[in-house]
């Protein structure tokens, strides 16, 4: 989506898994290689699911990208002629994120960034809600659910083949062994189902 105003802006590709965030966001940066823009892509160093250096989406479409262990670490590979700051997996970066992404935007840079809007619980992930109210433009994917075929909004976690307690820790990083798209109706999170029903 181009715009009609000033160079500089956010814009965010969110969803839950399997709903194709990297996918998009792979086509809009071979868009702007095509247009022989300057975009430098960078992800998490904790994604290593498919490639190191490279972000790779579930249909195997790939782009080169730089591997980074904090958001900090984007102004050590700014150049005078970057176009647009794109980076996948968003919500595993730290809070700083937020304040670079707002500062790359001012300066006239377009950033693009995907990321899970959700946990695996169905709360707010991380920094997702403050980078998608301070956005220009968000778009929201959805898969489809693995239980029912409707539109998957959730993230469901899987153990063992049943799904993952609440207490669990948020962030494990994991594909189709550990995690699977549900709807609202069919996304389960067992103690928190048992505490409403007491």
């Amino acid at each position: 989506m181009e715009y009609n105003m000033r160079l500089g802006w956010i814009e965010v590709i969110c969803g839950p898994m399997f709903a194709g965030k990297s996918e998009e966001l792979i086509r809009r940066v071979k868009r702007l290689e095509y247009a022989k823009k300057k975009v430098l892509v960078f992800k998490p160093r904790i994604d290593n699911r498919y490639s190191e250096c490279e972000i790779v989406s579930h249909a195997k479409n790939r782009t080169r990208s730089v591997d980074i262990d904090k958001a900090h670490d984007i102004y050590d590979h700014l150049e005078e002629d970057t176009y647009a700051v794109v980076i996948d997996e968003v919500q595993f970066l730290d809070e700083e994120i937020i304040e670079i992404c707002e500062t790359l935007a001012n300066r006239g840079i377009r950033v693009i960034v995907a990321g899970l809007d959700m946990d695996f619980r169905g709360e707010p992930f991380s920094i997702m809600p403050e980078l998608l109210a301070r956005a220009e433009s968000v778009t929201k994917l959805s898969a489809i659910c693995e239980r029912c075929g409707a539109a998957a909004t959730r993230t469901q976690r899987i153990v063992n083949g049943v799904p993952a307690y609440y207490e669990d820790e948020i962030v494990i990083v994991g594909a189709e062994e550990a995690y699977e798209p549900r709807c609202r109706h069919c996304h389960q999170v067992p103690h928190r189902i048992e505490k409403e029903q007491e």
